[in-house]
């Protein structure tokens, strides 16, 4: 497994949901600058009809990975008031970054007893600005931990992915923390131009009383969302027989773009599979190393047998 210099530094773009122009361009960056180095050489879609979403194509496909780009945040809204994008831990004295027309600015959250959110800086930031986490990088012998593992790990395993796939499809896409938005229409122009009708979520989930750090990817059978179990049993077979650790995860509540594929007027199954971490939607968000070197090889197992 190669180091997390990558990761690092996409934990520490600023790209909340409705914002993701700054990891859109740096993804495509990145993909145009290392793809002659991949085994194989995909498609690139991109551009206006693509929003800031990107698109690769390879080979023939037959099954999609969806890694979503936004992140959670907040928005400025009147005077030193916060709106929440997505669902971000709250807490007083989280330190939050942005720029405005005036540069950069810093700030740290406030939070009153009627649970109000507002901002304390040393100067009033303009409306409208989006606000992150400040990153703050950790990484031991056995874990990473930085705001952001939701979903930039997501997306770096889709990176790592691109080294070595013959056929698929690696789609970034944007909105999921605030609501979704892009599936629809990537999922259709993937059904309508290759026909493809699987997809694998490279997402990050939870750590639970159930799905414990450092025992393997875990594989969803269900959340607020229910593939079809016919998939995902197929999923299961496939990852008992690869000898990777796993685990199974079952919830009732939580949702990804694998949620929004199912309501989409096309037969596409789906399946989440994604390390988990430890103080979600938090800034300290931490995924055991274990966990996400099963995930990664899980993907490239999965992908070379769909």
């Amino acid at each position: 497994m190669k180091g997390y210099e990558l990761l690092k530094e996409l934990c520490a773009i600023r790209s909340a949901s409705g914002d993701e122009g700054n990891i859109s361009r740096f993804i495509l960056d990145y993909i145009l600058h290392h793809r002659n180095s991949w085994k194989y050489q995909p498609e690139i879609f991109h551009g206006e009809d693509f929003q800031d979403c990107i698109v690769l194509v390879f080979g023939q496909p037959k099954t999609a990975v969806y890694a979503h780009l936004d992140s959670i945040g907040f928005t400025v809204r009147y005077e030193d008031q916060l709106v929440k994008i997505g669902a971000p831990h709250t807490k007083s004295g989280i330190k939050l970054v942005g720029s405005d027309r005036h540069g950069e600015v810093t700030c740290t959250v406030k939070v009153d007893d009627e649970r109000n959110i507002t901002y304390a800086a040393e100067r009033s930031i303009e409306r409208g600005t989006n606000l992150t986490f400040a990153p703050d990088w950790r990484e031991t012998a056995d874990a990473v931990q930085c705001c952001y593992m939701d979903n930039r790990l997501g997306v770096w395993n889709a990176i790592q992915l691109c080294e070595t796939l013959e056929h698929g499809a690696i789609v970034f896409s944007c909105w999921e923390e605030h609501g979704g938005g892009s599936v629809p229409y990537l999922a259709k122009f993937l059904y309508e131009r290759y026909r493809i009708k699987q997809a694998l979520i490279s997402d990050i989930t939870w750590v639970t009383e159930g799905v414990h750090a450092g025992e393997g990817v875990a594989i969803s059978i269900r959340d607020s969302g229910l593939p079809r179990r016919s998939f995902v049993d197929r999923i299961l077979r496939l990852a008992a027989a690869s000898g990777i650790s796993h685990q199974l995860e079952i919830e009732g509540s939580g949702g990804s773009d694998g949620t929004e594929l199912q309501k989409q007027p096309y037969p596409i199954d789906w399946c989440f599979i994604g390390a988990p971490e430890k103080n979600v939607h938090t800034p300290d968000e931490q995924v055991h190393k274990k966990d996400i070197e099963s995930m990664v090889t899980m993907y490239r197992y999965l992908m070379e047998r769909l």
